[in-house]
């Protein structure tokens, strides 16, 4: 899917760049203090550290700020997880829970961004969030390309839609790091949420077997029947 162009009346791809990286971190702060709508440009480019007439020069809208937010959050965190399965061409069940680990974080160290990811991204233009929702498909997609290829390696056992649904139980799991923070972190460490979920994801995963609709039908018949 093609990249939302963000418009910029500067032309040193450099300076665009890095004036932009300063947007990311000052908006990141103010949306997790303030909320997206209620904060507003001047208090972007403040927190960014220049004049809002400099501000107006890199991005066109509010809304463009909020999905470069959610675009340097995906290209990172996707970035990380594909350093792993693009350098084997076989992955051990070994390389998916190492992948599950650094994903969980990745998410660890940009919490902030991903909560506001996930509390604004019903902000974004209608013509980016099309964009910003693929992108989160395609992480999800590594995940499954990594079940799969633990599946041609018969380390477990699981049918092509198990495969689908637990690579997005995956992505979820890491991202409830972030979101429910206020609460799971009274309760575990990284460390120790990164090992629970690492049994419930992968132990579970180990000769999984789909059951057979014949066997649920007999069974709803039965209780029927009683």
């Amino acid at each position: 899917m093609k990249k939302r162009e963000v418009h910029a009346s500067v032309k040193d791809e450099r300076l665009i760049q890095k004036r932009r990286d300063q947007m990311i971190n000052g908006a990141v702060r103010l949306f997790i203090e303030k909320g997206f709508h209620r904060t507003t440009t001047r208090e972007i480019a403040r927190a960014a550290g220049f004049s809002i007439g400099t501000l107006y020069e890199y991005i066109r809208t509010k809304e463009d700020v909020l999905y470069l937010v959610c675009d340097r959050i995906y290209d990172q965190v996707r970035e990380r997880l594909e350093q792993i399965l693009n350098t084997k061409p076989q992955t051990t069940l070994e390389d998916l829970k190492q992948a599950i680990a650094n994903f969980f974080r990745v998410i660890d160290e940009m919490q902030d961004e991903v909560l506001v990811m996930y509390q604004e991204v019903k902000s974004l233009p209608k013509d980016a969030l099309p964009y910003v929702l693929h992108k989160e498909l395609e992480m999800v997609d590594v995940f499954k390309q990594m079940l799969e290829r633990c599946v041609d390696s018969g380390e477990i056992s699981m049918s092509e839609r198990q495969i689908k649904l637990h690579s997005h139980n995956i992505y979820v799991q890491g991202q409830m790091w972030a979101f429910r923070r206020w609460e799971l972190r009274k309760l575990y460490t990284l460390e120790e949420y990164i090992e629970l979920q690492m049994e419930f994801l992968i132990e579970s995963a180990k000769g999984v077997k789909e059951p057979a609709k014949e066997c649920i039908y007999c069974e709803t018949r039965n209780v029927s029947a009683n």
